[in-house]
C-alpha cells in the first residue's frame, strides 16, 4: 500500500505549482546548462559538466519524490470538531510537567513539518502523543532522548 501523505489543501496546491514549475521551467535550465558545459570539451575532466549533471539528478529526484506525494495526497479537514480531541490541523498549547514552561504547536502532516515555525509532524513523537487526546489530558512522550510528560491546556483551530 502506497503510503499517505496529509497535507492541507494549500500545500497540496503548492507542491502541484512546484511540480509544474520543474518541469516546464527549470527541466529546460538544465538541460540548457548541460548543453554549454558540453561545448567546453572534454568531459571527463570537465567540472561545469558534473555539476550540471548533478542539478539534474536533484531536479529529476525532486520531480520523482512530487510525483509520488501528489496522487498519494490526503487533505486535511481544517475545520473538524474538536469533541475528537487533537487532530490534524489542530493547535495544542501544552505544559511540560518538569519546568513547567508552556509551547504551542500546530500538529501537520510530513510534508508540512517545520519546527522553527512550531509546525510538528503527527508522525513525530509529540505529533504521535497529542492524536487523539483532550485538554486536560497528561500525555507521555516517548522520544529518542527519553520519555517526557506533558499537559494539554489548550486545543484550537
Amino acid at each position: 500500500m502506497q503510503k499517505q501523505f496529509k497535507l492541507t489543501k494549500e500545500r497540496l496546491e503548492e507542491l502541484k505549482a512546484e511540480l509544474e514549475h520543474l518541469k516546464t521551467v527549470r527541466e529546460k535550465e538544465v538541460a540548457e546548462l548541460i548543453k554549454e558545459a558540453r561545448s567546453f570539451g572534454d568531459l571527463s575532466e570537465n567540472s561545469e559538466y558534473d555539476e550540471a549533471k548533478n542539478e539534474q539528478g536533484k531536479l529529476y529526484s525532486r520531480i520523482a519524490e512530487l510525483e509520488n506525494i501528489i496522487p498519494n495526497a490526503v487533505i486535511i479537514d481544517e475545520n473538524a470538531s474538536l469533541d475528537e480531541g487533537v487532530t490534524i490541523g489542530a493547535k495544542v498549547e501544552i505544559e511540560f510537567i518538569k519546568g513547567k514552561r508552556r509551547e504551542e504547536y500546530s500538529i501537520v502532516g510530513s510534508q508540512e513539518a517545520n519546527p522553527k515555525l512550531q509546525r510538528i509532524s503527527d508522525e513525530s513523537p509529540i505529533g504521535k502523543a497529542l492524536l487523539g487526546k483532550h485538554k486536560g489530558d497528561t500525555v507521555t512522550v516517548d522520544a529518542p532522548g527519553g520519555s517526557f510528560k506533558c499537559k494539554i491546556i489548550e486545543i484550537s483551530r
